[in-house]
């Protein structure tokens, strides 16, 4: 019998979007949180709301601006190109968010009577992100519960996985089609199977593909 009570820290992309269906699965009570940054594409905030609507789950969007003004990237500014250089972090990578995030995930749960935040941060095929890893989700644990004298667990359920891994687990779910289909992971605000091009895109599709190649060689 499900338990407990759990809040997404949802964008309705494909790791969330799993991240939710996998929390539907474990706990008696799911709701989401969605943060509005400035992002480039509001389309974001619509796909993820669409979604908690279509799951029935309860869905709240939280204001965070004040991110985009202290630390620009190019998620919110269409100024800044979307790049990648070795020995350095990608120009997509927001300094504080997963902190400020699952902080402010933190005090809506606590308020809401839930334990449990789910985020669907990983370390397998991340871009270097170092608010991805997992010596960071269990520090911040840790001080979560200290600063609010209040038993959170944070779950990771994508830490260890690859995209591929992640496809496999969102057709153990059922939810494969629902999510190749609904969510919204592309740099360039294409649903979907996205733009093809952006590094989000790429990995996706890579991943994607690796799973039904394994997913047919079984088949056969």
């Amino acid at each position: 019998m499900k338990k407990d009570k759990a809040v997404v820290v949802f964008s309705g992309g494909q790791d969330s979007t799993t991240c939710l269906f996998w929390a539907k699965e474990k706990y008696a009570e799911v709701e989401a949180v969605t943060f509005n940054y400035g992002q480039r594409h509001k389309l974001e905030l619509e796909c993820a709301a669409r979604i908690a609507k279509e799951l029935s789950v309860p869905h709240h969007i939280l204001d965070m601006s004040l991110l985009n003004q202290l630390a620009p990237n190019a998620l919110t500014r269409s100024d800044i190109a979307i790049e990648s250089e070795e020995g350095s972090l990608p120009t997509t990578f927001v300094d504080g968010r997963n902190l400020l995030f699952l902080s402010f995930a933190a005090v809506l749960a606590k308020q809401k009577g839930a334990k449990h935040l789910v985020t669907g941060v990983c370390e397998t095929d991340f871009s270097g992100y170092p608010d991805c890893r997992d010596v960071f989700i269990k520090s911040l644990n840790v001080t979560l519960n200290l600063a609010m004298d209040y038993p959170f667990v944070i779950e990771t359920p994508l830490m260890w996985l690859n995209k591929a891994e992640t496809w496999a687990l969102a057709d153990q779910l059922g939810a494969l089609e629902f999510i190749r289909e609904k969510t919204l992971t592309c740099y360039n605000g294409i649903p979907a199977d996205g733009c093809g091009e952006c590094p989000a895109c790429q990995l996706r599709k890579r991943g994607l593909d690796q799973y039904l190649a394994q997913r047919e060689g079984l088949r056969t």
